[in-house]
């Protein structure tokens, strides 16, 4: 009942109950053995992203020793304690008592991605966990986490079909996590989508966009739909623009071979930024759920325009090419600033710019809501500026609004101000959770509201 309290997870603290404290309650009834699967467990995805956002989860109780198990798997020849102490020096904020007993559960099985006889191993080394006499018997829940390059997505989940799937004669589930790019234009992305869609549901899917895990951006739907005096004000009536922002002040940093295959358009615009774009600009949903989001998404793409070129910049900057990893006749942009225009009655007329580039001068990522000057400026004070709505996603989370305001003193003068709410100021003793471990607990929960479907695949996909 909507007057009801529960206890968190993490801190067993008193608090007021809502929509995700009920759903808690609802997913924590799923028990029995949960084996989370690290593939590409020795790469850099892995080590610095994935196992620390496991870790996280681990310390704060979502996922407990009694009922989880974790494995890596990779090519590389180690041992279980050569995987743990790859990965010791990620993991931060805990006793060593805390650290020891998270890197237990870890254990490590070797094999190659595309030959069935790693895939028995790991699997046998599954089971017997499974069958441990501390697990529920007959209760299986496995999740596999690819962090992988896409190219061998077919191969490794062909592999996971064949040899690792939770038994039939089992309750319980498989997931598979696939990282972003899903393929590299329309037809590669298409072609991915319908091999792993030989293999696996789509609600065994969750492909992974790790900025819908980010904080300020799953406040948006909030801050849109849930706000009474942004309703009316969310629109080309009263807005002149939008910018969706992505800087980085350091370059491909030994990646340049990777980035120069994709290039800033599809690494950041087509995937992070649009999806932004859609948070933003799509409509109402007809509840949270996955499918209804994911059509109102789909909706707002369908109603872009096609793009004008001479609305585009593209850039590289200089010593790019230094990199050896980068050929030296590479001509891949390393920064983009397009325009989007949506055909629609909300926002015919309003350009969307999304900009994007590596070795700036700073480093943020941030949606600007920039509005149309008040008709009749009885105080002459268009050049302070226009009022704004400014996200700011990353780092320093925050949303403030710029606002003309009279200065205090004696003459009717103006200045430009702001109204703030910092995050590092109003929510100290919060905890803001990493992207990855948000996505992967809602992959735990069978949660997809934040991955991307396929059907959004079709539509923004260039």
């Amino acid at each position: 009942s909507g007057g009801s309290d529960v206890s968190s997870p993490s801190s067993g603290r008193i608090s007021t109950s809502s929509l995700s404290d009920l759903k808690d309650l609802e997913l924590s009834s799923e028990s029995g053995c949960l084996s989370i699967v690290v593939l590409g467990a020795s790469g850099d995805l892995a080590k610095k992203k994935t196992f620390p956002a496991l870790f996280n989860l681990f310390q704060q109780g979502f996922i407990q020793s009694g009922e989880v198990h974790i494995f890596g798997y990779a090519r590389s020849d180690i041992s279980d304690e050569g995987l743990r102490e790859r990965i010791r020096g990620y993991l931060k904020g805990a006793s060593d008592e805390h650290l020891s007993q998270f890197l237990q559960l870890i254990k490590y099985v070797s094999g190659s991605y595309d030959n069935g006889a790693g895939f028995e191993l790991l699997n046998k080394t599954i089971s017997e966990n499974e069958t441990s006499e501390n697990n529920q018997p007959g209760n299986s829940r496995r999740l596999f986490y690819l962090a992988l390059p896409p190219s061998v997505y077919p191969s490794v989940c062909k592999m996971i079909r064949s040899y690792c799937m939770t038994p039939s004669s089992h309750t319980g589930w498989t997931r598979v996590i696939v990282e972003k790019p899903f393929g590299k234009d329309l037809d590669s992305a298409e072609e991915l989508s319908a091999q792993l869609g030989e293999l696996f549901d789509e609600e065994q899917l969750y492909r992974i966009d790790h900025y819908l895990g980010k904080e300020l951006v799953q406040n948006l739907l909030v801050l849109r739909f849930a706000n009474r005096f942004f309703l009316p004000l969310w629109n080309r009536d009263n807005i002149d623009n939008v910018q969706i922002v992505f800087r980085e002040d350091f370059g491909t940093d030994g990646r340049g071979g990777y980035f120069d295959q994709y290039g800033i358009i599809r690494d950041i615009i087509q995937n992070h930024l649009l999806q932004v774009f859609c948070l933003v600009a799509m409509e109402k949903p007809v509840s949270l759920s996955p499918e209804h989001i994911r059509d109102e998404k789909v909706k707002v793409l369908q109603s872009v325009s096609c793009i004008n070129h001479d609305e585009v910049v593209l850039g590289q900057y200089d010593g790019y090419k230094d990199d050896p990893t980068v050929p030296n006749e590479s001509n891949t942009p390393t920064f983009a600033s397009v325009v989007l225009r949506v055909h629609n009655e909300r926002w015919d007329g309003v350009p969307f710019v999304l900009k994007a580039g590596k070795a700036l001068s700073s480093k943020k990522a941030e949606i600007r809501v920039q509005f149309k000057d008040a008709p009749g400026d009885i105080f002459r004070c268009k050049k302070q500026g226009r009022n704004e709505f400014v996200i700011r996603l990353q780092p320093s989370e925050a949303m403030y609004m710029k606002l003309t305001v009279k200065k205090p003193g004696l003459e009717m003068a103006t200045e430009q101000s702001e109204l703030d709410l910092s995050y590092g100021l109003r929510y100290q003793d919060v905890k803001i959770p990493e992207a990855y471990e948000r996505l992967i607990l809602d992959t735990i929960r069978g949660d997809q509201q934040h991955f991307v479907r396929r059907d959004e695949l079709k539509v923004c996909t260039p």
